[in-house]
């Protein structure tokens, strides 16, 4: 008897033909869903071209994000920029002459944290190209001339230690001497813990150097940006005779999270942001990026210099 499970063949039925694969290129005829013909390789999106807006979280193109100024298109975000960016974007092409290029940090301390204080400073002149986070020197604003000093915060978070301090101090005296306004750019994580109380020292520093200034009637505009905290706050950042701040900034000294586990209340929202400082009376305005370079112009003239 024949197995019921076994299906019966006809003796007469022709062999089956193998399934043949279509030239690639060519189309798969209807009914072949099983063949799969070859089709040329999509190109890879180069890396780096789209990026995503930690505000909105939009998907935006990188080149009309640097054509910008660095800020989103979608929600007007203002990303952080280095120093060099922050320079090219103030200043009239080609006009910035940059100085004390030379001076280098050094680990005075012999400091060892998650890794020793001088790899670091190696690492961090590798990574930006620069040996320390602040640039300075003279250059042409809208046509006027003047001394600017940028913090960057792709050197460790733009803290200020001994370098950082000397530089501004000597900025700052240079403006005085010469009679030129001063334009300091604060992006900074505040002093520089891998220098303890030589970092801290830089604040006296710095803001003694600034009285000189007041005295001999000199001009002072301090820009805030994201972030101005720690000892760059409590010292020259906040000294400023006019004190510009871009939207939405981090501006403060301790950090929000810290302040409200001290008071244990719930601080209000935007607290530590330029607009609630300007709304507080610790900023004079809020102003865009789009924009900071033609009000730094209008302030200079507006205070004769």
């Amino acid at each position: 008897m024949a197995d019921p499970q076994t299906p019966k063949v006809e003796a007469d039925a022709p062999p089956a033909k193998p399934a043949q694969t279509p030239q690639a290129g060519r189309p798969v005829p209807h009914g072949k869903w099983q063949e799969v013909a070859d089709t040329p390789k999509k190109a890879d999106v180069p890396a780096g071209m789209w990026m995503r807006c930690p505000s909105c979280e939009a998907m935006v193109f990188r080149k009309q994000v640097e054509q910008n100024l660095w800020v989103c298109p979608e929600c007007e975000y203002h990303w952080r920029i280095g120093a060099d960016a922050r320079v090219a974007q103030l200043c009239d092409p080609d006009s910035f002459e940059p100085m004390w290029t030379d001076l280098k940090p050094t680990d005075a301390l012999g400091f060892v944290d998650m890794q020793p204080y001088k790899e670091r400073l190696e690492a961090q002149h590798k990574k930006t190209g620069e040996h320390d986070a602040a640039m300075c020197g003279v250059g042409f604003i809208k046509g006027r001339r003047a001394v600017l000093a940028c913090l960057d915060s792709r050197f460790m978070m733009g803290s200020m230690g001994y370098i950082v301090g000397e530089k501004l101090t000597r900025s700052i005296e240079l403006a005085t001497a010469q009679d030129l306004p001063l334009i300091i750019v604060s992006c900074s994580g505040g002093a520089r813990m891998q220098e303890s109380s030589i970092s801290l020292m830089q604040m006296a520093k710095t803001s003694a150097a600034l009285a000189a200034l007041d005295d001999a009637g000199g001009l002072f505009i301090s820009v805030l940006t994201d972030p101005t905290t720690g000892g760059v706050t409590a010292s020259f950042a906040m000294l400023g005779d006019v004190i510009i701040a871009e939207p939405k900034a981090l501006i403060g000294f301790a950090g929000p999270r810290v302040i409200a586990n001290t008071v244990r209340q719930e601080l209000p929202e935007g607290f530590q942001r330029s607009e609630h400082l300007l709304e507080k009376g610790f900023v004079d305005r809020v102003v865009h990026r789009h924009d900071l370079r033609r009000e730094i112009g209008r302030l200079i003239d507006y205070a004769g210099k």
